[in-house]
């Protein structure tokens, strides 16, 4: 464990023991003072109703979850299920554009969780990585997260499932309708925000039993604009002057400017037929889109062009500025150019212009049956059919480069000595006497004045497509056992998804193909006339290309020229699990005790064309184990108010769809097999939880717990010996060539401590001597510490085995939310911060190392005032602070691993990206 850490896990229990005694305090002098036992909140008080709601639900648990119940989500501009889940305790989000889409649980790897709803697994268009952002908040009557596996979830769940409970007829008591209609802007590049929503229900009696019937939709739309810089950063094979070991250099600085609108769409609908109290029978039918519009502008400078100019020597010079050199003057410190600054003569910009129409989306159906069927036994059973499509297309992207002349390429002044800052300085090309010696001409500020003739035009069209089928049937009992009231349950499901990738393209890269369908040789002519949107401050200017254009031309290529399938990209992936369970749970006055375990048994098949040598056909893989999961829970009631937890649960997170099939390019003369790996087995891991649970009477809740997973057979991507037989032909044994791709190796272990809190002042006003009107003042707030290592495997003799964080994990994550809420009144300020977290994990040094993310501070306010029961107006403000996301490359471990002395390095930022504010209004509706 780092000093850091050690620090934070000291500081954090210093602030839970000054909590905990407050709350002694509170407590005492409220039973003194004969305060009720408990606070039941109607309507008047969303807030403190929802948190109240959601504690039942957490306090009833035999395992360990945590809860937001249906009132608080909404509650902030939290608009899809990610947002919404972020405030619980143990929970941190990954962004995309700003906006919340990943979960990640107690610091574990993004597909460590699992989604659901009402119980069933669903599978995101993605794959395996669990994406929230397509899933609107108001679908949801509560979102349960499970931090302790149970038996009766999926084996692949290891960290956690985050389980969407639907909204049911049966919820109220009668016909309910509830809507939202809001507009907001963006406060980068003044774009709009629409959103509206609604949910409608009835109940009817039918014979002796009743039907209820539930629809709801919602529709949000966004438009963005997005302040981004990245550089790619390289080690320079030439560089050998002394201290080459610790400079890594620029390869590429790119801006990517983009131009977003994002929308999505849900409907649904539940039916639910109750004949008598014994039966119920349930339909119920869920469709969520999400789709991003984008238009990119990509302005790529490509300093490394002229690498080859640069001669090897290991001799040290005088690296003085020159500025009439024989190189470019790409990594050569001889002119006194640095990794941070420097000149760079006659570069090429490598633009793109882009534009995308990204749609997922997801459409679940389920139909639901309970039965008591006698004295004690209960049955339950659930088919599903989920088809989730993620449509990657691309309408039409078009390259546009610089000439060979170096005299019409610009001359580079860079500076990247301020990791929140890009600056790129453009000069035009001066030639001196003799062919290899420029120099730096007047300063250009408009890019586009530069010569840049089209390249090339693709068009894209990708979609994969995942269906899965479920069927899960189980069978429970109710009985004395061993002195408890128990209820044991078997149950067996089958699940089958099969996902299909289909990608091809149209690639025109000839003057004559690109003349035909409509594109300029002058980039002029198919741009707008148009100042940057954006607020980063750039040492250019440059136009926006036109949209239309781009659809013109892209509609032209597809009417004159074929679509090309990009085989190595295609696959055939098909998953089967058989799974079986044997769970018992045994209450007492003192508690419960949960156990069982699940045994699934896991067949795969993969299909895709793969290229033998200079043969490309199409190959089948196959591959099946059988895994067992077990898991026990103990909770014991210290009082009426205090519970302690104890688990022990396992899990096996399995590789991605895409990972699995068997595209592979075999290479039989160097031995070499590059690909997927169909073989690869699932990432085992073991934890064990302890936490301590504190309902406080009348109203709120103290949380601490402690918490270890070891990890086996971790997941990399690597080279290694491919060790099996499933590609052999024609009597060739490849089980010993070189594999590239992902596989098993290394074990690791993440432990770690969260502690929660949510307090209300009003149950103590006049204990305290208080005026009435203070009682409207709550907090909620929770922190997580975490520390992870994995081994990383050593990649030949070159790089050994070292020790590196898990992927996705930031050593410290909390939230700290106050709210005043009376009077019809409700206010409330959400703050969550996030400490740096591993991104991607390097082979070597080729790329300046290991990846991480920047810390990430969030904070959103939000204000409602009911005017009357059934009418309240609300306004949102979002990214409050407006801080950057960054990621930046720290090659230190990776030195440290291969025995370069490390200097202190300053990491250096990779990509770069600001989103602004965002600002809401609206009313909201309930009948």
């Amino acid at each position: 464990m780092t000093s850091q850490t050690k620090g934070l896990l000291a500081s954090g229990a210093s602030v839970l023991a000054c909590i905990f005694a407050t709350a002694a305090t509170a407590q005492t002098t409220q039973q003194q003072n004969d305060v009720p036992q408990e606070i039941i909140v109607t309507g008047a008080r969303p807030i403190a109703e929802s948190e109240s709601l959601a504690l039942r639900i957490q306090r009833a648990s035999d395992s360990l979850v945590t809860v937001s119940a249906a009132d608080s989500v909404g509650r902030l501009p939290d608009q899809n299920i990610a947002q919404a889940a972020s405030r619980l305790p143990g929970i941190a989000v990954e962004r995309d554009q700003g906006q919340a889409r990943y979960i990640s649980l107690r610091g574990s790897p993004n597909y460590w969780t699992t989604l659901s709803f009402d119980g069933i697994t669903v599978v995101s268009p993605e794959g395996r990585d669990a994406r929230f952002d397509s899933i609107p908040s108001a679908i949801a009557s509560q979102i349960i997260v499970s931090k302790a596996v149970t038996p009766d979830m999926t084996g692949e769940t290891v960290a956690g499932n985050v389980n969407v409970v639907t909204r049911s007829a049966f919820d109220y008591s009668g016909a309910h309708f509830a809507g939202k209609a809001g507009y907001g802007i963006a406060e980068l590049g003044d774009r709009k925000q629409y959103e509206a929503s609604a949910v409608a229900s009835q109940r009817f009696k039918v014979g002796e039993g009743e039907l209820g019937v539930l629809v709801s939709g919602s529709y949000f739309q966004r438009g963005m604009i997005t302040d981004n810089f990245e550089t790619d950063y390289e080690r320079v094979s030439q560089d050998q002057r002394p201290g080459n070991a610790t400079r890594f250099w620029a390869a590429e600085a790119e801006n990517k400017l983009y131009r977003l609108t994002r929308r999505n769409w849900s409907a649904s609908g539940r039916v639910d037929y109750k004949p008598d109290d014994q039966n119920t029978i349930s339909l119920r039918s869920i469709y969520t889109i999400f789709k991003d519009d984008e238009a990119r502008d990509n302005y790529r400078f490509d300093l490394d062009d002229r690498q080859s100019d640069l001669v090897s020597s290991t001799t040290d010079c005088a690296r003085t500025a020159n500025p009439t050199p024989t190189t470019t003057g790409y990594a050569d410190v001889c002119i006194g150019n640095t990794p941070q600054r420097g000149t760079i003569y006659g570069i090429d910009i490598r633009q793109r212009s882009t534009l995308r129409a990204f749609r997922q989306s997801i459409f679940t159906n389920s139909v639901v049956g309970e039965h008591d069927f006698a004295p004690g036994w209960h049955l339950s059973w659930v088919g599903n059919y989920t088809e989730s499509k993620d449509d990657r297309s691309v309408v039409g992207e078009i390259a546009w480069d610089s000439p060979s002349t170096r005299t019409l390429r610009p001359t580079v002044g860079y500076d990247f000595s301020d990791p929140n800052r890009s600056r790129l300085l453009l000069f035009n090309t001066i030639q001196l006497s003799g062919p290899t010696r420029y120099s730096a001409g007047t300063r250009v500020v408009a890019v586009d004045s530069f010569t840049k003739a089209p390249s090339s035009l693709t068009v894209l069209d990708a979609i994969d497509t995942t269906k899965a089928y479920t069927g899960r049937l189980v069978l429970s009992r109710e009985a004395r056992f061993l002195g408890s009231d128990a209820v044991f349950k078997a149950g067996f499901q089958f699940d089958q998804r099969t996902k299909v990738a289909d990608e091809k393209q149209i690639l025109l890269n000839t003057s004559a193909q690109l003349a035909s369908v409509g594109i300029p040789t002058n980039y002029a002519a198919f741009s707008l006339d148009e100042p940057f949107a954006g607020a980063l401050p750039m040492d250019y200017t440059f136009r926006y290309f036109d949209e239309d254009k781009m659809r013109a031309v892209a509609n032209s290529a597809r009417g004159q020229y074929a679509f090309t399938p990009n085989t190595a990209n295609n696959y055939d992936v098909r998953e089967r699990i058989y799974a079986g369970y044997l769970m018992g749970t045994l209450r007492y006055d003192w508690g419960s005790i949960l156990g069982g375990v699940r045994v699934e048994r896991l067949e795969n098949r993969g299909k895709a064309v793969a290229t033998l040598g200079t043969t490309t056909g199409l190959v089948t893989a196959e591959s099946s184990q059988t895994l067992a999961f077990p898991s026990l829970h103990i909770n014991y009631n210290v009082d009426d108010t205090k519970k302690l937890r104890l688990s022990f649960n396992s899990g096996g997170a399995r590789g991605d769809y895409d990972q699995l099939r068997p595209n592979v390019v075999i290479n039989d003369p160097n031995q070499t097999i590059s690909g997927g790996n169909p073989a690869v087995k699932p990432e085992r891991a073991y934890g064990v939880d302890g936490y301590f649970e504190w309902y406080l009477r009348p109203q709120g809740y103290l949380m601490a717990g402690v918490f270890y997973k070891r990890v086996e057979d971790v997941l990399y991507r690597q080279s290694r010996t491919f060790g099996s037989n499933a590609l052999d032909t024609n009597g060739i044994d490849r089980s010993a060539y070189v594999f590239t791709g992902i596989t098993n190796g290394g074990d690791g272990r993440i432990f770690g401590a969260e502690a929660a809190a949510q307090l209300q002042l009003e149950p103590w006003t006049n204990a305290l001597g208080l005026p009435d009107w203070m009682g409207g003042f709550g907090i909620s707030a929770n922190v997580t510490l975490n520390d992870s290592q994995v081994t990383k495997p050593a990649l030949g003799s070159a790089v050994p085995a070292r020790r590196v964080r898990l992927p996705g994990t930031s050593d410290m994550v909390y939230n700290i939310g106050g709210y005043y809420e009376k009077y019809g009144l409700s206010l409330r300020v959400q703050y969550q911060r996030r400490s740096d977290w591993l991104d991607t994990i390097a082979d070597d040094l080729t790329d300046a190392g290991d990846t991480y993310w920047a810390a990430d501070e969030e904070m959103d306010i939000s204000a409602r005032y009911a005017i009357t029961k059934r009418f309240e107006v609300y306004v949102d403000v979002q990214n409050v602070l407006d801080q950057p996301g960054r990621r930046y490359a720290e090659p230190g471990n990776l030195l440290t691993a291969t025995g370069t002395p490390t200097p202190t390095i300053k990491s250096q930022t990779i990509e770069w990206e600001r989103f602004g504010r965002r600002y809401a209004a609206g009313v909201r509706v309930n009948f």
